[in-house]
């Protein structure tokens, strides 16, 4: 599939080689990103997910070298790039080159990658709970996107495929559920809508939020509260929100199926319909 990387002042094509073994980066983690969406002639919220990937590198201690203006311009530049109907992924990234263990800021750098990448159809997935847990604030830099809270995440996926599951339902360090492997929670149980209320163990996301501010202008009662895995297990309805797929419904969770539900069927329908109002390209 057709990339670009906008690095150093320029635009190249394809995964242009950037990390040298003496970079901090590269042996010591110092790498934020961010990701954002263009389809259907929209970029919804493009302009959070560059304000947070600046956020994301100051609280990692680095100095983001451009402005998250700068990185919006820079992202409709490349989409401009892409024939107009293409699904694309946009990742702006920092890194720091130097330092002893925690970056050096003024060493910090920026690029930019975008790329094709269709969004999932909306068929459904199946989870179960993951052995493997999200840190608690103290443990690991659960308040930027960075790059090394991946790993862990990626563990929890690994173990479900091999148990025969598409995604994983992480807990928090007290056993409440934090989110999925790879992205924000939902539930429904008697038309009232629930999903884990932030506590410093998993990024509260721009879609999360989006959808949480969609449903209540739509009348739908939406809290954010502790849930616990029982209350996933009597749900009538669990989904996904996240920035790749945005919205998907789950359709199997640990031995119990699950149909795709109106709530979740709603939440896609009201984020297009805000997309293609409100961030059209």
């Amino acid at each position: 599939m057709k990339s670009l990387t906008y690095l150093d002042g320029e635009w190249q094509e394809g995964n242009p080689p950037v990390l040298g073994p003496a970079t901090l980066a590269t042996w010591l983690g110092s790498v934020i990103f961010d990701g954002a969406r263009s389809f259907e002639g929209t970029a919804p919220d493009l302009d959070r997910h560059c304000q947070r990937a600046c956020a994301s590198a100051e609280k990692m201690g680095m100095k983001s070298p451009v402005s998250a203006e700068e990185i919006e311009r820079l992202a409709r530049e490349g989409i401009a790039k892409f024939p107009a109907d293409t699904a694309l992924y946009i990742k702006p990234l920092m890194w720091a080159e130097d330092g002893w263990i925690y970056p050096d800021p003024a060493t910090t750098r920026f690029m930019l990658h975008i790329f094709e990448s269709p969004l999932p159809e909306p068929k459904g997935f199946s989870a179960h709970i993951s052995s493997r847990r999200r840190a608690a604030p103290d443990q690991a830099p659960t308040d930027a996107k960075a790059a090394c809270l991946y790993p862990n995440a990626g563990r929890a996926l690994r173990e479900a495929n091999e148990a025969g599951f598409d995604n994983a339902i992480m807990l928090d360090p007290v056993g409440n559920v934090a989110e999925f492997a790879t992205s924000n929670v939902f539930m429904a149980k008697d038309g009232v809508v629930r999903t884990p209320v932030p506590n410093g163990t998993f990024l509260n996301g721009i879609t999360r939020q989006r959808i949480i501010k969609l449903l209540r202008e739509d009348g739908v009662t939406v809290e954010e509260a502790t849930v616990t895995p029982k209350d996933l297990r009597e749900a009538d309805e669990l989904w996904s929100t996240g920035n790749h797929a945005k919205v998907t419904p789950v359709s199997r969770f640990e031995d119990r199926e699950l149909q795709p539900g109106p709530i979740a069927a709603r939440c896609r329908e009201l984020y297009w319909g805000y997309a293609k109002k409100n961030a059209a390209l």
